[in-house]
């Protein structure tokens, strides 16, 4: 009998307990924890500076006298600086473009600083930029072009993959930490063939800095996004298939929008210049406020991260006028994500995974973790929205931000929002953030965000709401 009625005490006492709901599976693929820190960055500023600088080019030949290298003023802390105070974390420099010249003195080549008049001959310009990154705490990264005009073993194959992993071993050797290394395809028409070992490099890469993010057309950790205008497309999805690319003669489109069935997660990175060239020109200035406000929204508001060039001038610094158009960059953006229109709203859902005593409740949205905090409607249900009520109170805004949980999996693939139940945005995918700027100034009591399609259930992680004072619509 005692045995009998502990039974029965055990299984009420089974039955009363309410464990904690746990969330959805992800969604595969997904990022890793450096992609994850590195799409969170949106802000990248890229140098480049070289012999270009001081012969008025974009491409050089590879034949320049190394005795035209001579930036009196050079301070990389300035650079770094700029950086700083317009909001990058961080910074990458063309430790060799592809005329061949080396910003650092290498062991492999006198076509370097080491051969420059500049600080007699024992300057490095890459050691500068690393030390002057690491002392403000912004992160460091490098490009190093495949296409060497300069060197003799290019287009024989086998001795040439060994150069320039030699030249890899260096820099990633000598510097201390890199997060970022950038690759591509670029060459002339009438260059030599050549066939880049680009997985053997790939391989090195990551033995030498574990954590670091490789970039090329086919990552395999961040992906050109198929254009230098600086914009996504419309439907931006973090995933590709690999196998499908070849760098240097990849297909643009599918990489400005990715692949929904992709099974790779290579997110896109948007590079574009401040000015018209990427290496500076005396007779070139930045582009105007509102083309880079342009480029920021269709970035970074487009699920990608924004590497912004910003090319030194001859004497070694960052010019004044690229300065204050920065400056005004980063007023604008603090301007106009100053005040969240959300955080008065009261928040209301179609569902709610685990009901409503669980940690899934759409009140996750107006938080501060923007990753893994989110919304989680039921998946008993095929209605998915979110509305944010100000109680009779009218808001005023022409900007939406949505937010994604990425950390597992982008899921939405179309999305609506509406006013005062009159349809303001029918969209495609969201990603780590989408920013719809509106054409016109939307008043209204309530704004719904109905996910019309996705994969699995979707999971919002963020929604904010703001006036932006810059924009006037369409011009």
């Amino acid at each position: 009998m005692v045995l009998f009625m502990l039974l029965i005490l055990a299984s009420a006492l089974e039955f009363s307990v309410s464990w904690t709901t746990p969330p959805p599976l992800p969604i595969l693929p997904i990022p890793t924890r450096s992609q994850l820190k590195w799409q969170t960055r949106e802000l990248i500023m890229f140098f480049h500076f070289g012999v270009n600088t001081f012969t008025d080019s974009e491409w050089g030949t590879g034949h320049e006298d190394p005795a035209i290298f001579n930036p009196t003023e050079l301070d990389a802390r300035q650079w770094v600086d700029v950086a700083a105070n317009a909001g990058f974390s961080l910074v990458i420099l063309t430790a060799k473009h592809h005329d061949g010249f080396c910003l650092w003195p290498s062991k492999y080549t006198d076509h370097s600083v080491a051969s420059s008049p500049w600080r007699g001959g024992k300057g490095d310009v890459v050691g500068e930029l690393a030390a002057a990154a690491n002392g403000r705490g912004l992160d460091f990264g490098l490009y190093l072009s495949p296409w060497d005009r300069h060197e003799r073993s290019y287009g024989k194959e086998k001795n040439y993959n060994e150069f320039y992993m030699g030249q890899l071993e260096e820099l990633l050797n000598r510097y201390g930490s890199v997060s970022e290394i950038w690759f591509d395809g670029a060459k002339g028409s009438n260059a030599p063939n050549m066939t880049y070992y680009f997985q053997s490099w790939f391989d090195m890469v990551k033995e030498l800095q574990g954590s670091i993010n490789i970039f090329s057309d086919a990552g395999p950790d961040v992906r050109w996004v198929g254009d230098e205008k600086g914009y996504a497309g419309t439907t931006c999805w973090s995933m590709i298939n690999r196998t499908s690319i070849q760098i240097g003669t990849s297909n643009v489109g599918y990489l400005n929008k990715g692949d929904y069935s992709g099974v790779d997660w290579v997110p896109p990175e948007c590079d574009v210049s401040i000015r018209m060239g990427w290496f500076w020109h005396k007779s070139q200035k930045p582009k105007s406020l509102s083309h880079l406000l342009n480029i920021y929204y269709n970035s970074v508001g487009r699920n990608c991260v924004l590497l912004l060039n910003v090319p030194p001038n001859s004497s070694g610094l960052i010019s004044g006028p690229d300065i204050q158009r920065l400056m005004e960059f980063r007023k604008a953006i603090d301007t106009i994500f100053a005040v969240d229109l959300a955080s008065g709203s009261s928040i209301k859902a179609s569902s709610q995974r685990g009901g409503s005593d669980s940690s899934f409740g759409p009140i996750n949205i107006l938080d501060d973790d923007h990753l893994w905090t989110f919304w989680a409607p039921s998946e008993k249900t095929n209605s998915h929205w979110i509305e944010l009520d100000w109680e009779g109170k009218e808001v005023r805004f022409n900007v939406v931000r949505i937010q994604e949980a990425v950390g597992l999996g982008q899921r939405i693939k179309s999305h609506e929002i509406y006013a005062d139940g009159k349809m303001i945005v029918d969209a495609t995918t969201v990603g780590y953030k989408r920013l719809h700027r509106l054409d016109w100034v939307v008043s209204a009591w309530t704004v719904r965000i109905r996910v019309v399609e996705s994969r699995g259930v979707p999971l919002i992680s963020s929604v904010g709401l703001y006036f932006d004072p810059f924009w006037h619509g369409k011009q």
